[in-house]
């Protein structure tokens, strides 16, 4: 199990307040990481470091704004001195619309949080990574960015670009030490999501989709993860693994 061991690793999740970002840092820390939580939102950061422990650190930040991108890289850097894992988790869930009453608003902002704001994240904290040498970077994409879903073009547009940033930049890297992954979910059960999972027809169709039966749970994105950050991945980079309960082999 020492290939699974992140001790003295440093790992910022995006996202990490709540969710699937939280569920990954509570693991990550379980396997001796030091996770620093980003998002918008200091009070839901604070609660969720909290809940972590004394590992955790919290700092502000809009993954779509490039300067607080870099301020997120320089304070980790200025804290711990080196980042050696990367998950970029913050996202916007699909807005349910058939694209010709879809707003150019609303593509922009899926857009600019899904793929720029990932984009930002790998260019400057990725860097942090290339010039020590070693780093795993882990893009949360979805079955989205592999199969198109109903009425979600720029979700899906969003997700597929995540892919192909993820297989390019592993080609850019492999030969300096940083490895770039995704893990693509498939419906997983969250506050952002419990709604339209719970909601009678539609969480129906999505169930009735899913080989396994049922939805995931945030945790179920953790083994992944921990596998993803650690030297038992060390020679795997640009792939995708899929946790979507059977939706794609479907």
């Amino acid at each position: 199990m020492s290939d699974f061991d992140l001790t003295g690793k440093v790992a910022i999740v995006t996202g990490g307040g709540r969710g699937i970002g939280l569920a990954i840092a509570e693991g990550l820390a379980r396997h001796g990481a030091t996770p620093v939580l980003a998002g918008r939102t200091e009070a839901t950061l604070v609660r969720a470091a909290a809940s972590i422990g004394q590992a955790a650190s919290v700092q502000v930040a809009d993954v779509a704004r490039e300067p607080e991108v870099l301020a997120l890289r320089d304070a980790v850097l200025d804290r711990h001195r080196r980042i050696d894992v990367l998950v970029n988790n913050a996202g916007i869930n699909p807005i349910f619309r058939g694209i010709e009453r879809t707003s150019l608003g609303d593509w922009q902002s899926i857009i600019d949080i899904n793929l720029t704001g990932t984009f930002l994240c790998c260019k400057h904290i990725g860097q942090a990574m290339v010039d020590q040498g070693r780093g795993s970077i882990i893009n949360i994409s979805s079955v989205a960015g592999h199969v198109g879903l109903l009425r979600s073009v720029p979700y899906c547009a969003s997700k597929g670009g995540v892919e192909m940033l993820t297989r390019a930049l592993a080609l850019d890297w492999a030969k300096r030490g940083v490895r770039v992954n995704t893990l693509a979910p498939g419906w997983v059960d969250t506050d952002l999501t419990h709604g339209l999972l719970e909601h009678d027809v539609h969480g129906k169709r999505l169930l009735d989709h899913t080989p396994m039966g049922r939805f995931a749970a945030a945790g179920d994105m953790v083994g992944a993860a921990v596998f993803l950050a650690s030297d038992a991945s060390a020679y795997m980079t640009g792939q995708s693994l899929l946790i979507d309960g059977g939706w794609t082999a479907d």
